[in-house]
């Protein structure tokens, strides 16, 4: 199909979604209605990300270039996820929760719409090239066990989430629990500027080895700390790896699957990410109701040191 009409159906068909949620909500409809309607938003969600990375590998030269691009908009998503739970808290307090989601889902529909009218994505034609298992992303060797380690990766990445907000209220300062995802989220965005204007002998194997180590060794660390300072700076170090390990997935996926198939690989890594983010937030939510954050932190912190040895150093170039 390609990026332009594939994105333009999900992105109309997300914003839309939004829309008819924003009305359910406003109508004070039945919780049922409001979770059937946001589980349709959730798959219907374009797959920007994914699509990015494509466009930045056909304008960029694989190396050192490609590297700094993908950190750049490793970067930018960071910062959004720092001003947009602001901006959209900000709009709802001053107004009501129907107008933010209608705002969100205008933001959708002009981000999608930004990238499917640029050159850059029109010239994506669409892949006929994929013909056999061998030749997809879950048939390159090596690229699952990536799969699993960025998993342990965004187990991580979940955990802090929840982490965060159950920490400020330990504390008796819920309003705290932004700054300490912004926090997180800054840290991450540091990585992301750092990672990409280093220049790494090693290969990427071992690059996604040491993030993912030192990711669970800091998770562990942070999970020591008491105070509500510390924990933000603690956040802020655990979100130095976080940045550097997802630009790592993307450019193992650009570089051990055929071009034909870096969308998919894109999105496999994106999957993978939010899959550990999602189980590990449930997980989280529980441990922390009957514990408190250290137990989480620490076991998302092992898992990942323990994800880390499946690296297929040797494959990855």
């Amino acid at each position: 199909m390609g990026q332009r009409r594939s994105l333009t159906v999900l992105g109309v068909g997300q914003a839309v979604g939004l829309a008819v949620l924003a009305a359910a909500v406003a109508a004070h409809a039945p919780l049922a209605v409001l979770l059937a309607g946001s589980v349709v938003i959730g798959v219907s969600a374009p797959p920007l990300g994914a699509a990015m990375r494509v466009i930045w590998a056909s304008l960029t030269d694989q190396g050192e270039q490609r590297k700094q691009a993908f950190s750049l908009d490793a970067v930018a998503e960071e910062l959004l996820f720092v001003i947009g739970p602001v901006v959209i808290a900000a709009v709802i307090t001053a107004t009501t929760a129907p107008v933010g989601l209608v705002l969100t889902a205008v933001v959708v529909l002009v981000g999608t719409v930004g990238i499917t009218t640029s050159t850059a994505s029109r010239a994506q034609t669409p892949n006929a090239g994929v013909t056999t298992k061998a030749e997809r992303p879950l048939g390159q060797p090596g690229f699952p066990r990536v799969l699993l380690v960025l998993v342990g990766v965004g187990c991580v990445l979940g955990v802090a989430e929840i982490a965060a907000p159950a920490v400020a209220e330990a504390h008796g300062s819920v309003a705290s629990s932004g700054w300490l995802l912004a926090a997180f989220a800054a840290g991450s965005a540091i990585g992301g500027v750092l990672y990409g204007h280093v220049r790494w002998r090693a290969t990427l194997g071992t690059k996604l080895l040491l993030l993912t180590v030192g990711m669970g060794v800091i998770a562990g660390g942070v999970s020591q700390i008491g105070g509500l300072v510390g924990f933000g700076i603690g956040l802020v170090l655990l979100g130095l790896f976080l940045a550097p390990s997802l630009v790592t997935g993307y450019l193992v996926a650009d570089a051990v699957v055929p071009e034909s198939a870096r969308t998919e690989a894109s999105t496999w890594v994106n999957t993978a990410v939010n899959l550990g983010a999602a189980l590990a937030s449930a997980a989280a939510g529980a441990l922390i109701d009957h514990a408190d954050v250290a137990v989480p932190l620490a076991l998302v912190g092992l898992l990942a040191i323990v994800t880390a040895t499946i690296v297929p150093r040797r494959q990855l170039l």
